[in-house]
């Protein structure tokens, strides 16, 4: 049965240093739980506090009901992967992930059957015998991957686990691990801090940045509808505009194009803001702003364009199949409303209410 993991007002400090003040959050039983941020933003630090690496200097962590904090790692029952690995280089495929089930006192036959049950689930059946010095890196993660699910886990940590793979590597292994943890309903937290990647596996992502979580929500909501500037800058590329917000209208500083955005409330004054802008949201019209192309570059898929134009340089992207823009050639950008967000100075959302289509 999948446990519920309750994170309570956690705190993390290295003498002086504080690198979590009061973090809460609840993963919930069974669910893919994708801790994102740059590097240094505390996710590591606080896989760590979970798995029982990390001291806790403040607050709770919970495994439904039960509190975990002085727990030792080895009484958590939790199966982690590393970002390098960690395979024993002296034990073949079978006796790396028999280890921890021979620790546990687990004996035959069901010792043979489960290694060989999860062999099949990451499909290295073929290597059993080989030895990690013979394997790739993508077959290496997927014995530590199938050690950390021998033993029955409550809970799966993952640390960077694709990090050093190659990109066409990292697509594969992170499908694999997407459908095994589903198959197996294991309540399972997943450090990275490659955006894409956490899009793509995801339940729920927590983004963080400096110790505290900024949004907690489902990928499309994280990448659509982001609480604050920080969140909506760090998912994917954007273009910031500088804009003046009047109640609902919205115009766009150096130029004479203005919108209407019936989802922000009423703000009864005149006040700077930022209209965040993805490259693909931008459409090619006869009118909007203005600008000329200077770059172009086909990715097979998608053609992405550099303009130029009075505010600024901007990065649109259209379908291949659109009508090619040439070098040089003079175009306008319109914004489609319903899909690009409003922020004030502050770095709030002003464009979240309603729910994302």
């Amino acid at each position: 049965m999948s446990i519920t993991i309750n994170i309570e007002h956690a705190k993390k400090a290295y003498g002086k240093n504080v690198v979590i003040e009061n973090l809460s959050a609840q993963v919930k039983p069974g669910e893919f739980f994708t801790l994102l941020g740059p590097s240094g933003c505390g996710k590591t630090t606080l896989l760590r506090m979970i798995a029982g690496f990390n001291t806790i200097e403040g607050g709770e962590i919970k495994f439904d009901d039960r509190v975990i904090n002085n727990l030792p790692p080895h009484k958590r029952n939790i199966g982690m992967v590393f970002q390098n690995y960690a395979v024993f280089p002296h034990m073949s495929t079978r006796e790396n992930i028999a280890f921890g089930l021979k620790e546990r006192k687990v004996r035959e036959p069901e010792l043979s059957n489960r290694v060989n049950e999860v062999l099949d689930k990451v499909q290295i059946r073929e290597l059993a015998e080989r030895m990690p010095s013979n394997m790739s890196g993508g077959q290496q993660q997927r014995i530590a991957l199938a050690r950390a699910m021998v033993i029955n886990p409550d809970v799966l940590l993952f640390d960077e686990p694709l990090s050093n793979l190659d990109a066409k590597l990292r697509v594969e292994m992170r499908s694999i691990i997407r459908h095994i943890q589903q198959q197996a309903g294991i309540t399972t937290i997943y450090v990275t801090h490659d955006q894409e990647e956490a899009l793509a596996i995801s339940d729920r992502i927590a983004v963080m940045y400096k110790g505290e979580i900024q949004q907690i929500d489902e990928p499309v909501k994280i990448y659509r509808k982001p609480k604050n500037l920080f969140v909506a800058t760090f998912m994917g590329q954007t273009n910031i505009l500088d804009v003046d917000i009047d109640n609902q209208d919205v115009a766009i500083c150096g130029t004479n194009v203005h919108y209407h955005f019936d989802r922000i409330a009423n703000q009864n004054h005149v006040h700077k803001g930022k209209l965040v802008v993805r490259p693909n949201d931008f459409t090619f019209a006869d009118q909007g702003i203005e600008g000329t192309v200077v770059d172009r570059i086909f990715f097979g898929t998608i053609t992405t364009y550099t303009l130029n134009t009075k505010i600024g340089e901007l990065v649109v992207t259209r379908d291949v199949n659109e009508h090619m823009k040439e070098i040089g050639e003079v175009v306008h950008l319109d914004i489609p409303v319903n899909v690009v967000n409003v922020f004030e100075a502050e770095g709030h959302n002003l464009s979240i209410m309603g729910d994302v289509g």
